[in-house]
């Protein structure tokens, strides 16, 4: 028997409902530093069937799906009237990205879309892509989102239809919902991740960036860059200090680049980036941890060795495999610090920490020797105290 529109929508709508309301629920890690979740917090299937289906039988007598969802990932963060709000880049069947609002009462699960799809100004119309923009509550009193800007890039040659150029968009709102584009960030090299500092120093505003000789590659560019900007609205960048540098055979070896903007500590400011080394499969993404002093942002004070987060399971399957990326995460007042991260350009997922653990793990943690030698001799170092502590001479 033949199933009709409407028994094919509610059956549509019921699904959905499942899948937004399930539950989420910790994976068992004891004392890791930080504990993952069993669903992903937002994924494709989460994007309201609204956006994706013509619910009209008479237009749309086969049910289809007319607008399709390919991936929900890299998605900003803020917290808002109490609620975890997701600043997702949606991208669609047709390669575009987009952003939207996604909210959950508890950071977790229950993430709901807002309405609509965020409604960016549009400034230019050689802008094809947007994505995977940060959010940062500013202490002028705005909320600032900086995303990547692509268009085609203008001097390629005849037929190159990949390259292209990225620029740092710039906009700010007071609600989330009415948007003020600012004009796009000026720069000698192209930039892909931007942050914006959530406090002034010395009086202007901060920029972490990453200059890159070109949109894929990073060339010449030392790593994570540091710039005091005079004015957010015609932001240029001036001069530029390489504050996370690059180095050869570690996990930040192809580029490096700062996730959502640090966290605010007693011990400094907390950062979390994340970076790409080459492998036989292609390139490898990790997420990774490092502090800068209170009074000095660009002084680094803590930088342990290795990788904080890296990709598990299905994390490691996707459009874009072995990868993980986090431009969000929010710290609640309580201490406890929710850290969204995207696996495989594919899906979000959530892990849970707090600022206690993450600092300690920051302080504590060996840095990157840089050689084997080094690295046996962390470990020596590491089996000679546990002797002397069982021995009780410690």
């Amino acid at each position: 028997m033949e199933i009709s529109f409407s028994d094919t929508i509610e059956k549509l709508q019921i699904q959905h409902e499942m899948l937004l309301s399930a539950e989420n629920a910790p994976l068992d890690a004891p004392r890791s530093i930080a504990t993952r979740y069993k669903n992903p917090v937002v994924t494709a299937a989460h994007v309201p069937l609204e956006w994706r289906y013509d619910l009209n039988p008479a237009t749309n007598p086969y049910c289809l799906e007319r607008i399709g969802v390919n991936a929900c990932m890299n998605s900003g963060a803020i917290k808002w009237n109490g609620k975890y709000l997701l600043m997702v880049r949606v991208e669609g069947f047709d390669r575009k990205s987009y952003f939207a609002i996604a909210e959950s009462p508890n950071g977790v699960d229950n993430f709901r879309f807002w309405e609509r799809p965020v409604n960016l100004p549009d400034i230019d119309p050689e802008e094809t892509n947007v994505y995977d923009m940060r959010l940062t509550a500013h202490e002028d009193g705005w909320i600032y989102g900086i995303f990547c800007s692509e268009r085609h890039d203008p001097v390629a040659k005849p037929g190159d239809l990949s390259s292209a150029v990225a620029k740092a968009g710039i906009v700010r709102t007071k609600d989330l919902i009415n948007w003020e584009r600012l004009p796009d960030l000026k720069s000698k090299s192209q930039q892909r991740n931007v942050v914006l500092h959530p406090e002034f120093v010395n009086g202007k505003y901060a920029l972490y960036t990453r200059p890159q000789d070109g949109f894929i590659d990073a060339g010449s560019g030392g790593g994570i860059g540091w710039s005091l900007i005079d004015d957010i609205t015609h932001a240029e960048v001036i001069t530029e200090q390489i504050i996370d540098k690059r180095y050869y055979h570690t996990i930040k070896e192809v580029k490096n680049g700062e996730g959502p903007h640090p966290i605010k500590t007693p011990q400094g400011w907390l950062h979390l980036a994340h970076g790409v080394r080459a492998c036989a499969a292609g390139l490898r993404y990790v997420l990774y941890l490092y502090m800068t002093a209170l009074d000095d942002p660009t002084k680094v004070i803590a930088q342990p060795g290795g990788y904080f987060l890296a990709p598990v399971g299905e994390e490691r399957t996707g459009d874009v495999s072995n990868v993980l990326f986090s431009n969000g995460w929010i710290a609640d007042e309580d201490g406890k610090v929710f850290i969204y991260y995207a696996s495989s350009d594919t899906r979000m997922h959530v892990a849970v920490s707090t600022i206690d653990v993450l600092v300690d793990y920051c302080m504590n943690t060996p840095e990157d020797g840089l050689r084997s030698t080094a690295s046996v001799a962390k470990i020596n170092e590491l089996i000679d105290k546990n002797k002397k502590y069982k021995e009780g001479i410690i």
